[in-house]
């Protein structure tokens, strides 16, 4: 899938060469297309000044990083990106040790944990963050300055340019998500890893993962084995399914966290429980297990809301999950519990966000769980429609006036299994055709009436797989459609312009191309092919 594009304008790599002979690192004032402009990165940067010339990486160049052990991983993550395409040896120094080259400091002020700013110019590049995560979030944008052919893994002529100027950049939400649905098709630790690294480009700190469903059950847990090794044995359509050990899961999270996102593990409860339902007889109400689903409906399933042993099981799998989750959130679903009384959807939550409070994390649930009463300090993950009964947007809104937080992921805006058109061979249609200038054209800021400002937290882009099964799957439902998502989290909203935008995404292409990522060629976009 990889297309290599290396005979493109070496007049230029030859001129440019012959300049580096009087200032090594630098490159003269140039019009040249391969620099890419300061503004044409995605997320789009909160401000942009260009100015002076561009910055040349060359042989010569080394990434300079202070003597912190974060500091130097995100040094080392730079370094493993650049070496294969460039073909140098980019050491990664103490800054101490000298000037110029690529430089990566902490101590920036005014900018947040997850702020940055870039100062690039004929001497070198320098990115300064008052946290290890805002220099990571630097880097990214470093990447889209430069050419798509950095991507590739094998080495390519350049030239490595890189526009000069300032960027000062930091995210208008702190939380910026996407979801993965392992319990309908199961992806492995390697399909998981291969996602992050797809939405770390995009500057998503949050990574969902949907572990439990009526269809299967993918995380081990000791108390309660034969959840994960007969709950999780299918998938839908029947294919023999899979789990995480709790050493896979504990692999997902080191690597979310070496790329700076947060993973938030969900256990749906009441509802979309019957893999639970057929491990464990005890946890329905008649003490039969019913068989193992494959299938794609919804709202059937319920855990016995009567029953001690259902909060012992609560207890037990938020407890063992939480203790291999070192992130702020545990997700306990709630969505279309359709055969749990209201009552007891009602009893069932004031029992099981506490349970989540004991155990030192903070309750997620999707939006349903707003005619319940909301723990304090609970995340409301909005799902609906445009044309969602207006009782349960009434509803989200006094929780958020209560005191909730809110999570923006509106299906006819952010579900990235929805189709794009009727003639997308994947996905659904459920909530409509979700195209890519209706999934970015939007603003989470005022989506919700009655909902204030300071109550929207961020955005998620949920990925369910009832129809995906490969890798391929996920990238064509998933791109172009999620650096969109990502900019409404993280870009402030006087950036947001389709007409801009659509210029900037295009542009994303040769670099997807150079990653292996194959995506959804929409006509909506103006696709470049350099």
């Amino acid at each position: 899938m990889r297309q290599h594009r290396t005979p493109r304008l070496l007049c230029t790599l030859l001129l440019v060469a012959a300049a580096s002979i009087s200032v090594v690192g630098a490159a003269p004032p140039t019009a040249d297309k391969t620099v890419t402009p300061l503004g044409q990165v995605i997320p789009a940067p909160a401000s942009v000044q260009a100015h002076g010339t561009p910055y040349r990486i060359s042989t010569d160049t080394r990434i300079r990083v202070e003597d912190s052990s974060e500091v130097r991983k995100v040094g080392e993550y730079l370094a493993d990106i650049l070496r294969p395409s460039t073909g140098y040896r980019l050491p990664v120094t103490p800054s101490a040790h000298g000037q110029g080259g690529i430089q990566l400091r902490l101590g920036a002020k005014g900018l947040g944990a997850e702020g940055y700013r870039l100062d690039s110019g004929r001497s070198g590049i320098t990115i300064t963050a008052a946290e290890p995560a805002g220099l990571f979030y630097g880097v990214q944008t470093l990447r889209q300055l430069l050419p798509a052919s950095v991507e590739e893994d094998s080495t390519q002529p350049g030239p490595w340019l890189v526009a000069g100027g300032t960027i000062e950049d930091s995210p208008r939400y702190a939380y910026r998500g996407v979801m993965l649905d392992v319990a309908r098709h199961f992806f492995t630790v390697d399909q998981v890893k291969r996602f992050i690294d797809e939405m770390a480009l995009y500057k998503v700190n949050e990574l969902h993962l949907h572990l439990s469903d009526d269809q299967g059950w993918r995380i081990a847990i000791d108390s309660w084995p034969q959840l994960a090794t007969y709950g999780g044995s299918t998938q839908v359509g029947g294919g023999q399914g899979g789990y995480y050990t709790k050493a896979q899961y504990k692999e997902i999270v080191r690597y979310a966290s070496s790329r700076h996102l947060e993973v938030v593990p969900e256990i749906d409860m009441p509802g979309h429980t019957n893999a639970a339902l057929a491990s464990y007889p005890e946890l329905n109400c008649d003490g039969v297990a019913p068989p193992l689903y494959t299938g794609t409906d919804v709202g059937f399933s319920s855990l016995c809301v009567s029953k001690d042993v259902t909060y012992d099981f609560a207890d037990d799998v938020i407890r063992e999950l939480a203790a291999i989750t070192p992130g702020e959130y545990i997700h306990i679903g709630g969505d279309e519990a359709h055969s749990t009384p209201h009552a007891d959807y009602l009893a069932f939550m004031e029992r099981v966000q506490p349970i989540v409070a004991k155990y030192g994390k903070t309750v997620v649930g999707w939006h349903q769980l707003a005619g319940a009463s909301p723990a304090p300090g609970a995340l409301l993950q909005y799902w609906g429609l445009d044309g969602t009964d207006p009782a349960e947007k009434e509803q989200v809104a006094a929780a958020a006036q209560d005191g909730a937080g809110v999570i923006l992921s509106p299906a006819d805006r952010t579900y990235l299994d929805m189709k794009y058109d009727k003639d997308t061979p994947l996905g659904q249609d459920w909530a409509g055709f979700v195209e890519v200038q209706r999934a970015y054209d939007w603003d989470p800021g005022n989506y919700l009436a009655g909902v204030p400002g300071s109550a929207v937290k961020g955005v998620e882009a949920p990925l369910w797989s009832e129809t995906l099964v490969t890798s391929a799957d996920i990238d064509y439902m998933v791109f172009p459609r999620l650096p969109g998502v990502a900019e409404l989290g993280w870009s402030p909203a006087s950036t947001h312009d389709w007409d801009t935008y659509k210029v900037r995404l295009a542009a994303q292409a040769p670099r997807w191309d150079a990653l292996g990522v194959g995506y959804y060629k929409s006509p909506q976009v103006p696709w470049t092919t350099e």
